[in-house]
């Protein structure tokens, strides 16, 4: 593994979040530059909500960073602050994404849905034709609800106790086409499901709460957490134990690394 490196003439990427202690972003991302002779290095910012303006418009004159990643709680809040959004972006009205032009102007994009959809196919799930369940219906739900309706997922249910997080999904699914396809609510009879999603917090950072009781699942089912830590969540552990197949929110994680590294246009040679 070739190390490079820090000068004066490295890219730097950071990764703003709140807190920032869980975020997987910088071991995996570091790792691919460093495999790659890249003169770069991605560092993160835990930066408070109140701050995110200010550091956008730092970002703007900040002549060796190609942009920066977003995680919790920024995603939402950054999509208004930017020029201009991919049709995605715009529809989930979140970025996980933010690149710089040399002219200083900031574009963003959401990645979570295609890295979730990249960790089922590395886990042999075939999307199209099934049926999914998902627990959670904020920023990376919403997400979630694109890529599997794109994948061909023929039945989309989604439960989430915040109103608000629920009105929006509908919304977005009307825009999308995919209304036809969606219901919300609590779910009470898991049996008929292929695939059950959390993307929501529980469980995260040793919480023992589960979202939803993975043994009222059919065994042929796979389960999967997009929470990074712990990677093995209670809820992973009672599906495997259930005999269930099951994802961690590292492989979602880690699938984006190379969608990361096209986004911010990081070659060999370290140029950005």
């Amino acid at each position: 593994m070739a190390e490079v490196p820090i000068s004066g003439a490295t890219t730097v990427l950071t990764i703003i979040g709140q807190p920032t202690r869980q975020v997987r972003s910088t071991t995996t991302l570091n790792a691919a530059l460093r495999r790659q002779g890249i003169d770069a290095v991605l560092v993160p910012v835990d930066l408070a909500p109140a701050a995110v303006p200010a550091f956008l418009q730092a970002l703007r004159g900040w002549h060796n960073a190609p942009g920066c990643i977003v995680t919790v709680p920024h995603k939402s809040q950054c999509a208004g602050l930017l020029d201009e959004l991919t049709e995605r972006a715009r529809l989930l009205g979140a970025v996980n994404l933010v690149r710089r032009s040399a002219d200083g102007q900031l574009r963003g994009d959401m990645i979570d849905g295609l890295g979730f959809l990249a960790a089922l196919s590395a886990n042999g799930f075939e999307a199209r034709g099934k049926s999914a369940v998902v627990f959670g219906a904020g920023a990376v739900g919403r997400a979630l609800l694109l890529s599997l309706g794109d994948a061909g997922v023929r039945r989309l249910a989604f439960s989430d106790p915040d109103a608000t997080n629920l009105s929006a999904l509908l919304d977005l699914a009307r825009q999308a086409g995919l209304a036809d396809r969606l219901s919300t609510g609590p779910v009470d009879d898991l049996a008929a499901f292929d695939l059950a999603v959390n993307a929501s917090p529980v469980g995260m950072n040793g919480e023992d709460r589960m979202p939803f009781d993975p043994t009222r699942l059919p065994h042929h089912a796979l389960v999967a957490d997009v929470v990074t830590k712990p990677a093995e969540t209670p809820l992973l552990k009672a599906a495997a134990a259930h005999g269930c197949r099951v994802q961690n929110g590292l492989q979602m994680s880690d699938a984006q690394s190379a969608m990361q590294l096209a986004f911010f246009d990081l070659a060999p040679g370290g140029k950005a």
